[in-house]
């Protein structure tokens, strides 16, 4: 059975190329509506995350190297922490600029908008994680369904079939000639029944989440 998780994340990796800034806006927009971020939130975790890589493009490092992002929600109602890694040398530290210069504002930004924001050494390789922090109120870093095996299924729960989701009406084991368990899992609606092995990946609802089919 998947262990229960009392937070979300996404991992990717950016081509160090300009295309790479509304990539990774993009796929934060899609992964905050999924979470039910807040607008606000949204919209400066958007800004934030697109000075992060944009410093990181910036940094001197071999071609090759790619940029690594990292989008977490961790403890219900609390934090949206956000991270770039880069194989950069050097620290990232806030510019004071003059009212005419047109670039330096990236981590003025950050730190206007961020809770809380730093630089930490990366613990394999080179380079180095600029992170940052914001207050989410409100949203439930618990994922909206849960994958466990066939066997532990039970009647009651909703499961994931051909698209859609089922209520389970009746479960029962048989064994196969080899010896082996197989789980036989009836729906409510009438059709066809499961037939799956005992320690096969079911994904099942989790508990107070309404999802669509």
């Amino acid at each position: 059975m998947a262990e229960h998780s009392d937070h979300r994340e996404v991992s990717l990796r950016l081509t160090r190329c300009r295309s790479s800034v509304p990539r990774v806006r993009a796929v934060l927009r899609a992964t905050l509506g999924e979470w039910r971020v807040g607008q606000e939130v949204a919209e400066a975790g958007e800004l934030v995350l697109s000075e992060l890589v944009t410093n990181a493009l910036r940094v001197p490092a071999p071609g090759d190297r790619m940029v690594g992002v990292r989008i977490i929600c961790r403890e219900k109602g609390a934090r949206l922490r956000l991270e770039v890694s880069d194989a950069g040398a050097g620290r990232s530290e806030v510019q004071r600029v003059g009212e005419l210069d047109t670039t330096g504002r990236g981590l003025l930004i950050v730190e206007a908008l961020a809770h809380r924001w730093g630089v930490d050494e990366r613990s394999a390789g080179i380079g180095k994680t600029v992170w940052a922090e914001l207050l989410a109120p409100g949203v439930d870093p618990t994922p909206p369904y849960l994958e466990i095996a066939a066997v532990t299924v039970r009647p009651g729960q909703c499961v994931r079939a051909w698209g859609a989701w089922h209520m389970v009406r009746k479960v029962r084991s048989e064994r196969y000639a080899s010896g082996g368990l197989a789980v036989i899992i009836a729906l409510d609606d009438g059709g066809p029944a499961l037939r799956l092995d005992a320690a096969e990946p079911v994904t099942v609802r989790a508990p107070g989440t309404v999802a669509a089919s």
